[in-house]
This record gives C-alpha cells, sequence and structure tokens, in this order.
C-alpha cells in the first residue's frame, strides 16, 4: 500500500499480538501456581531454584554474579539480593578471586545443593501439574519447538 506510514509497518499482525498476550499471561498463570506450591510446601520462591539450579550445573558449582543474571531472568539489583539471602542461609557463599577483592564466585554449598534437589520434589511435579498435564506429549514438543523460535 503506498500510503501506509513506518508505524503501520511497525505494528504487530493481529495473530502476533494475540499470540503474545496469551504467552505472557500464561507465564504468569503458571509462575504463580508454581509459587503457590512453593509455598504450600514451605519452601522459598522460585527465584532461589533458579540460581541454585545454575550453580549446581556450572564446572565447580560455582559462577561469576554476571554470568548468573545472564543465566536466569533475575535483574542484576534484585540478583544482589536473592544472593545476600543465599549466603546468609548458608546455601552459597562468596569467594575473591582477585588481589583486589572485586572479583567474586558465588559457590554453591551441600546445604545448597540439598535445598535445590528439595525444591525439585515440588518443583517437578508442579510443572507436570501446570503445564504438562494440560498438554499432550505431541502438543508440548510443538509448544516447545515453537518457543524455542523465540530464542
Amino acid at each position: 500500500m503506498a500510503d501506509e506510514t513506518k508505524n503501520d509497518r511497525e505494528r504487530p499482525r493481529p495473530e502476533t499480538t494475540e499470540a503474545w498476550i496469551g504467552l505472557m499471561r500464561a507465564r504468569e498463570r503458571v509462575l504463580a501456581r508454581i509459587e503457590a506450591d512453593f509455598k504450600a510446601s514451605g519452601l522459598p520462591p522460585l527465584g532461589w531454584y533458579d540460581v541454585l539450579w545454575e550453580l549446581v550445573q556450572a564446572e565447580g558449582g560455582r559462577l561469576r554474579p554476571f554470568e548468573i543474571e545472564a543465566r536466569t531472568l533475575l535483574a542484576q539489583y534484585n540478583l544482589s539480593r536473592l544472593i545476600d539471602r543465599l549466603v546468609k542461609e548458608g546455601l552459597v557463599r562468596r569467594e575473591t578471586f582477585d588481589a583486589d577483592g572485586r572479583g567474586q564466585w558465588v559457590v554453591i554449598t551441600e546445604a545448597g545443593r540439598a535445598m535445590r534437589a528439595r525444591m525439585w520434589l515440588t518443583y517437578g511435579p508442579s510443572i507436570e501439574a501446570h503445564v504438562g498435564a494440560r498438554l499432550t506429549e505431541a502438543e508440548a514438543r510443538q509448544l516447545a519447538g515453537l518457543l524455542a523460535k523465540l530464542r
């Protein structure tokens, strides 16, 4: 169309907007349900699991804070406070690795590994209840494939 403006061309198609809204609503609802399951089990929030999981997966059980930030969806200011809480609970410790003391590792402790495993006992079934039970295997594969396109 000759009279189409640049702003019109940059607007998402209605189907794209509908997909975006559905994705955001589903995300919020599922996360709220999972957080409620953690709370009902007397466990800390999902953000704790995310950090502990990344540390368990990391070589030597340690990462720099910016690496944790890059691997999770936590903003730097929230991550700093969360790491402070994890240190206070004995789930991680900080180790300096350079002469001026500014470079730090965040290292998972045995208590942190145990907490992550304990949280998985609720998290795994929660994922199944709030996602897996609502999709067939084929639908789950299809959804995973579609979401992989957005990475």
